[in-house]
C-alpha cells in the first residue's frame, strides 16, 4: 500500500476545494460560522428543516456546485473510540462510494484536533483498502493521496498507514476462499511474505510433528488429504530489542466438523475458521512495518478439520507434545486441540508475554454477540491492561475469569484432561482452562477468543463484513507493554 500524506495547518473552504474533490469534514460538538463549507450547510439544514443540534444524530453530505463532495461529521470528545470510529465510517462511506485518488481531511477542533485526525485518517484508509473479489469487472480507481487540514503534526501517519495494511492483510487472508488457502498454499503465501520482509521462516510439518509427539495437533490434521498441515513460526528480531512477544494464531484453513459434522448452516463460512492465524501475521506486519523495537515469534498452526477413515473421532485417547493424554469428547472442538502443541512450542520459548487468537468457541459469541471478543489472561494486570486497549483502539473486548474451579468439568476417567464437555456452558471458560495445560514455563498469557471477527453491518471503524479485529487492539496494548508496564 503506497499512500502520500500532507498537512496544512489552516482550514478553510478555499483550501479544501482546490485539494480535493471529496472532503471530509470533522469538528467538535459546538458549531462555528467558522466552520469549512458552513453557510452551505446552514442552507441545507434550513431547506430540510432541522437544526445544528440533529448533526449530533448523524453526518451530512454537501454536493457543491463545482462538483465537490463534502461529508461533514461532528464528533463528541467525551465519547467512547468506538463510538467515535462508527460515526467517521458513517461519514466517510458516502466519498469512498466514489473511489476517490485524493481526499482532503480537515479537522476544525480545539484540544481533541490531534486524535480525531488521527482516528478519521485510520477510519477512511482503512476503509478504502481493496479486499479479494474474484468478479470480473475492471479493477476500481484507489486512494492515493490524504491531504490532513487543522493539525500541526502528523507524525503519527507512518503508524497509521502499518495498522491499516496490518488489517488489510488480515481480512484479506480471512476472506480468501478456502481452495485458494490450502494449508499448502498458505504456507507459500507465509514463505512469499517471509522472504520480502526480511522475517526467518520455519515449519514444521504433519511427519515432523508426529516424530516430534505431537499428538493434539495431529489428531485433527490426519483426516485430511493432502497430509499438508503444519506449524509455522515467522520470525521478526530487531537490534534493539529487549522483550520478545509470541502471537499464536488458530489456522483451521476449512473446518467441517469432522467425524461430529456441521450442518451446511453452521459449516458456511467455515474457510474463516484461520482468523486466528491471520491476526497474528497482521499484527506482525504492522509491528515489522513500524520496525519496532521488539522480537516477536509468530506461530501458526495450519490444518484442516476433514471427515475421512484416518480422522480422528470420539473417545480416542491422544499424547500431546507435553505428554498430556487427552479424552476426545466432540471433533468439532479441533481449534483447541492444535493449539494446545502450538502453544507447547512457543512458550518452550520462553516469551515475555504469549498472545493467542483464535475463533475457537460459539459459547463466546453465545455471551458476547459478534459485537465484542472475549479475553482470558493468566495474570489479571495483563487482563488489565487488554481491556484498557479495546476500549482505546475501538475493538472492545471482555475479560473472563480464569478459575481453577472450572478444571473439574474437564476431568477424565481415563485421561490426563477431557478436550471438552459435551454442554456448551461456559465453554470459553473451559477452552481457555484447557490451553493453560500446554503451556510450559512461567508465561504471561492472554487468550483472545474471536467473537466479533465478522459483523454484517461492519464493525467500529471498519466498513467490510470480516473487520480484522483483534491487530488495533493488540497494537494498542503493545505500547502499554513496551513501556515497562507488567505483573
Amino acid at each position: 500500500m503506497r499512500i502520500e500524506w500532507s498537512q496544512t495547518l489552516e482550514v478553510n473552504s478555499t483550501l479544501l476545494s482546490a485539494y480535493a474533490r471529496h472532503i471530509l469534514v470533522v469538528f467538535e460538538e459546538r458549531f462555528s460560522a467558522d466552520l469549512p463549507f458552513a453557510d452551505v450547510l446552514a442552507a441545507k439544514l434550513q431547506r430540510a428543516g432541522l437544526t445544528v443540534a440533529d448533526l449530533k444524530e448523524k453526518s451530512v453530505t454537501l454536493e457543491l456546485a463545482e462538483g465537490t463532495l463534502v461529508s461533514l461529521c461532528q464528533l463528541d470528545a467525551t465519547a467512547s473510540t468506538f463510538a467515535l470510529a462508527t460515526a467517521l465510517r458513517t461519514a466517510v462511506k458516502p466519498l469512498l462510494a466514489e473511489h476517490p485518488e485524493r481526499i482532503a481531511l480537515a479537522v476544525y477542533a480545539n484540544k481533541q484536533a490531534a486524535q480525531f485526525a488521527r482516528l478519521a485518517a485510520y477510519v477512511t484508509l482503512v476503509n478504502a483498502q481493496a479486499l479479494p473479489v474474484l468478479k470480473q469487472k475492471p479493477a476500481s480507481q484507489k486512494l492515493r493521496e490524504i491531504g490532513v487540514f487543522g493539525v500541526a503534526d502528523i507524525a503519527w501517519a507512518e503508524e497509521v498507514t502499518a495498522l491499516v495494511t496490518g488489517n488489510t492483510v488480515c481480512r484479506a487472508l480471512t476472506m480468501t476462499p478456502p481452495n485458494m488457502l490450502t494449508p499448502a498454499l498458505y504456507r507459500q503465501c507465509l514463505q512469499t511474505m517471509a522472504s520480502e520482509k526480511g522475517w526467518q521462516y520455519a515449519e514444521w510439518d504433519t511427519e515432523a510433528l508426529r516424530q516430534l509427539g505431537a499428538g493434539a495437533f495431529v489428531a485433527v490434521a490426519q483426516g485430511s488429504e493432502p497430509q499438508d498441515a503444519a506449524i509455522v513460526k515467522l520470525s521478526y528480531h530487531h537490534p534493539q530489542a529487549k522483550k520478545t512477544l509470541a502471537l499464536v494464531g488458530k489456522g483451521i484453513c476449512f473446518d467441517t466438523g469432522g467425524h461430529n459434522l456441521k450442518s451446511a448452516k453452521y459449516m458456511q463460512g467455515m474457510h474463516q475458521d484461520m482468523n486466528g492465524s491471520a491476526v497474528a501475521v497482521g499484527v506482525l506486519q504492522a509491528i515489522s512495518a513500524q520496525q519496532l523495537p521488539i522480537n516477536v515469534d509468530c506461530w501458526l498452526a495450519l490444518a484442516q478439520n476433514h471427515i475421512g477413515p484416518n480422522a480422528y473421532k470420539q473417545n480416542d485417547v491422544i499424547t500431546a507434545l507435553n505428554g498430556m493424554t487427552i479424552e476426545i469428547v466432540h471433533t468439532d472442538a479441533e481449534g483447541r486441540m492444535v493449539l494446545a502443541d502450538t502453544l507447547t512450542l512457543a512458550s518452550r520459548d520462553n516469551p515475555d508475554v504469549m498472545i493467542d487468537y483464535a475463533t475457537l468457541t460459539g459459547s463466546m459469541q453465545t455471551a458476547l454477540g459478534s459485537r465484542m471478543s472475549g479475553i482470558v489472561a493468566n495474570q489479571p494486570m495483563l487482563a488489565q491492561q487488554m481491556v484498557e486497549a479495546g476500549a482505546a483502539s475501538g475493538e472492545r473486548v471482555v475479560a473472563f475469569p480464569y478459575a481453577e474451579d472450572y478444571d473439574s468439568e474437564l476431568d477424565s476417567d481415563i485421561a490426563d484432561i477431557k478436550q471438552c464437555t459435551m454442554d456448551s456452558d461456559a465453554d470459553h471458560i473451559l477452552a481457555a482452562r484447557f490451553l493453560g495445560k500446554f503451556i510450559e514455563g512461567d508465561v504471561d498469557w492472554c487468550h483472545v477468543d474471536l467473537s466479533s471477527y465478522s459483523h454484517k453491518e461492519g464493525l467500529g471503524a471498519v466498513a467490510s463484513e470480516v473487520n480484522g479485529f483483534g491487530v488495533a487492539l493488540t497494537l494498542k496494548w503493545l505500547q502499554a507493554f513496551m513501556a515497562g508496564k507488567s505483573r
